[in-house]
């Protein structure tokens, strides 16, 4: 099979002709036919992950065939056995695998996975949910977290990101005011979909008192965003682009205000499945730039330098 292969972290990935892994008697084969380049992939490249070596075949969004049918895979391997698989929070599963990092992803023109981690999709625009179904599922499971409610004030960082301008139509959805932070380059793009957009250089001035902040970007912008939040406001914590220490540079500001701050692991299969349906019923528009499996590490940069507006999608 083709893949690319991280080799060494921070390294450009090797495009190379592998020999397939023996597969066991529950695992299948599908056929790529695109995946979506998440963040996280790219904080495992940059060695943000700890405890993952080299070599790597990264991808959790993964579309292709199955049989000649379109389905999608389910980004992790769960045990069905741990209380939280139980009470139908796998994304906090015990023993989760994430392919991509435990097992070889969808970098490649094949993949084997277990039987039971695909879902057959409604049609075969791959490239579509290959850009948008994460970072979608992404944003209904962050948005329930927070419990947002329509007419509150929502802050979006890194807004035109892969899962900030899928993150965005969602919450328009749910009918709430839309704060955004963006780069200058996507702006105008970004603020098709808020009712306040920004860059990160006035944001100090212009932000205060939002009900919610779904942080996307970590580090970088964590503290203004909780300057911005109002007294029992609620951070929601997505993404950590650098993968390096957060720090608080005033807790007491946190502590007097009462907020809170929430993690957001992932997401569950089922809002998986509300995801794609929500792209099928085009409620969602994807945003993404495609390209050949050849060409991943460009793919690579031009995300790492934030010139992508949403996602970049591999096709085999």
């Amino acid at each position: 099979m083709k893949a690319a292969v991280v080799e060494e972290f921070g390294k450009p990935l090797v495009i190379k002709q592998i020999e397939k892994i023996d597969k066991n008697e529950k695992d299948i084969d599908i056929k790529i036919k695109a995946s979506g380049i998440c963040g996280r992939d790219i904080v495992i490249w940059k060695g943000g992950f700890k405890n993952l070596h080299p070599p790597l075949i990264l991808g959790h969004e993964i579309f292709g065939e199955y049989n000649g049918r379109p389905v999608g895979v389910y980004g992790t391997i769960i045990c069905k056995k741990c209380k939280y698989c139980n009470s139908e929070r796998e994304n906090l599963c015990e023993n989760s695998i994430f392919l991509g990092e435990g097992r070889p992803g969808g970098y490649a023109d094949e993949v084997y996975v277990p039987a039971d981690n695909i879902y057959y999709l409604p049609d075969d625009n791959y490239k579509a949910y290959a850009a948008s179904v994460c970072p979608l599922a992404t944003a209904i499971h962050a948005s329930r977290l927070a419990n947002i409610k329509r007419g509150d004030k929502v802050l979006v960082t890194g807004a035109g990101g892969g899962v900030g301008i899928h993150l965005l139509q969602y919450l328009r959805l749910l009918g709430v005011q839309l704060v955004s932070i963006t780069s200058e380059s996507k702006k105008e793009i970004v603020s098709k979909y808020s009712d306040i957009t920004i860059t990160q250089r006035d944001f100090s001035k212009l932000i205060k008192d939002v009900d919610v902040v779904m942080e996307l970007v970590g580090n970088q912008t964590i503290n203004e965003s909780l300057r911005a939040l109002s007294r029992d406001g609620t951070l929601i914590l997505i993404g950590n682009i650098e993968g390096s220490e957060i720090s608080l540079k005033r807790p007491a500001l946190t502590i007097m205000r009462q907020q809170r701050i929430i993690g957001s692991a992932a997401y569950t299969r089922q809002e998986v499945l509300e995801a794609v349906k929500l792209i099928h019923d085009q409620k969602i528009i994807p945003f993404y730039e495609t390209f050949s499996l050849e060409d991943v590490n460009i793919a690579i940069e031009k995300l790492n330098n934030s010139k992508i507006i949403g996602r970049a999608v591999l096709i085999p």
